[in-house]
């Protein structure tokens, strides 16, 4: 068997992997996370002689979660390397986030020689059709001469559009034979704005509409989005709502005008705002968010649909108006078109009644003394430490609707949740990511026991990076979100209880610091340490769900998840 451990090229040539690594480089890639292996080593030893830090993660699908967030923070792909087989398999839960979400990426995965990709041989996987369905491209660089190419187009899908996941196979031969090709500069596309007529018919809309609405969806939080949001509601008064992931869209300043944050179940203050309205507005909405036939079911009513994507069509949600191109440019000229009026007085009377509403709870959150720490009590505790250098990566679970509901962000991008896969464990990778794109800040990530341990092996990563970062477990000892809708199906749960963990001591069994939080008055001084403390910091407190079927009231059986 020949040696293949060893470049043979001529002098002057490039090999595949170095194509690969020079294109990450001048695409401004900074960090790359993944786990090594035979057939993607050449890429790693690549690595070692170029400009990017490569990370060694403890699990595949947890270098794609981080990679997704970075590409959420930055709206550049952020790059997961796997090997072949079950490493490539492992990294699709994070490249389903990823896509389903519209957060920016790029995975490459090893691939045996192209000539043996049909024998069985070992780690042998059809990758590319493995992962179509969970990416918006993916293809294999089968040729020494596409390598380049291939890159290109994948950093293309994964940033341009609506953005999303994009998937490389790297067949070993590829990787370390000679490239036959020069690494291939990317340029950036701009779309222009919405077509004059239909900003003009958008306009004529709102200007008659009595009520109008608008409703933020995910890429509403992007930066210069949000910028062009806020300057819309400065010059033209309206109310909105948003989706989870639209948080930090709505500035402080015109907070008056946010009726709150709608998803999965419709049954909050702002779902009255929004059912109220005779015309409804979306920008950067995606569907996956917060399900039509939730909001807009049986609505005889326009909806304009503002985005970078035409809309796709469902029975509920059929836009009158679709405003496709740039979002910033778009509302720019939409803003110029609109009448100056005041806040209408329904609507007015309906934000009074959300924000008295929002002012109650927070005054009786404050007041819960319960132990276990009542869940309102802590976002409310939570929320003084939210300022604008700090970011928060929530997992998923029922301590993620009440931060989802009630913790309030000003800054785009600033809360990341997940509410289009609702993926498990991506809280601690996510904010692993924040650490890295936003070294002199500090980010707060939280799960609840179940979630946690789902990626909880990353603690070792965030402990060698020295991230700076506080990630707390709401602990309850059961999935409590699938469980709370069991009981409201089938009046009882069923497979949702598990084991304790152990905060303290799992941190310290990892080099971190571990703390816990036992009475509400211990919330603010254990949290106010965490923060001052350098390096990874968990803590433990555990909840009381006990009222968590208030959560999911109002909801038929069709609507629960």
């Amino acid at each position: 068997m020949s040696d293949t451990s060893k470049d043979t090229k001529p002098p002057g040539t490039l090999t595949g992997a170095q194509v690969v690594v020079r294109m990450l480089e001048e695409h401004g890639v900074t960090h790359v996370f993944g786990v090594p292996g035979a057939k993607i080593d050449k890429i790693f030893d690549t690595l070692v002689d170029s400009k990017i830090e490569t990370v060694v993660c403890r699990h595949e699908q947890n270098a794609a979660f981080i990679a997704g967030a970075i590409g959420r923070m930055t709206g550049k792909a952020g790059i997961a390397i796997a090997t072949s087989g079950p490493g490539i398999s492992n990294l699709i839960t994070g490249m389903a986030t990823a896509n389903t979400e519209a957060d920016p990426m790029v995975a490459i995965g090893g691939s045996v020689a192209v000539a043996d990709r049909l024998k069985p041989l070992h780690q042998t996987l059809d990758s590319v059709n493995v992962c179509k369905s969970v990416t918006k491209y993916a293809a294999e660089i089968d040729s020494p001469s596409a390598t380049a190419e291939v890159m290109a187009a994948a950093f293309r899908a994964a940033e341009s559009g609506r953005p999303g996941a994009a998937f490389v196979s790297l067949p070993i031969d590829v990787a370390m034979g000679e490239a036959k090709c020069q690494p291939m500069s990317l340029r950036e596309t701009r779309l222009g704005g919405a077509h004059p007529e239909t900003i003009r018919e958008a306009a004529r809309l709102l200007n008659q509409a009595a009520t109008p609405v608008v409703l933020l969806g995910m890429l509403a939080s992007k930066v210069n989005y949000a910028q062009a949001i806020r300057t819309l509601l400065t010059d033209t008064p309206l109310p909105v709502v948003g989706t989870f992931q639209a948080a930090g869209a709505v500035s402080e300043n015109l907070y008056r005008y946010y009726g709150g944050r709608v998803g999965q179940i419709a049954n909050q203050p702002a779902d009255v705002l929004l059912a109220a309205a005779d015309v409804v507005i979306t920008i950067g909405y995606d569907a996956v968010e917060y399900w039509p036939q939730l909001w807009n079911h049986g609505r005889d009513r326009p909806v304009i649909h503002v985005d970078v994507v035409p809309a796709d069509y469902d029975n509920d949600y059929r836009p009158a108006v679709e405003l496709i191109g740039d979002i910033q440019e778009t509302l720019s000229a939409l803003a110029s078109q609109l009448d100056k009026k005041p806040l209408p007085a329904k609507s007015a009377d309906l934000l009074r009644r959300i924000i008295e509403d929002r002012e109650q709870m927070i005054r009786q959150a404050k007041e819960a003394a319960g132990v276990p720490v009542e869940p309102h009590r802590l976002v409310v505790e939570i929320q003084d430490f939210i300022t604008p250098d700090v970011t928060v990566c929530s997992d998923m679970g029922s301590f993620s609707l009440y931060l989802s509901r009630y913790l309030h962000s000003f800054k785009a991008r600033q809360f990341l949740i997940s509410n289009g896969q609702q993926t498990l464990g991506i809280a601690l990778p996510w904010a692993i990511a924040a650490t890295v794109v936003r070294p002199h800040e500090k980010v707060l990530s939280i799960s609840g026991d179940g979630g946690f341990l789902f990626s909880a092996n990353e603690l070792e990563t965030a402990v060698r990076l020295k991230s700076n970062l506080v990630h707390m477990i709401w602990i309850d000892g059961s999935y409590d979100m699938v469980a709370t809708q069991e009981r409201a199906k089938y009046h009882r749960a069923s497979g949702t209880d598990f084991g304790p963990v152990d905060p303290v001591k799992y941190a310290e069994a990892f080099g971190a610091t571990g703390l816990r939080i036992e009475r509400p008055d211990q919330i603010a001084s254990t949290l106010r340490t965490a923060f001052d403390t350098a390096g990874p910091v968990l803590v433990g407190v555990h909840v009381d769900y006990s009222k968590n079927s208030e959560l999911f009231a109002q909801v038929n059986e069709a609507n629960i998840l």
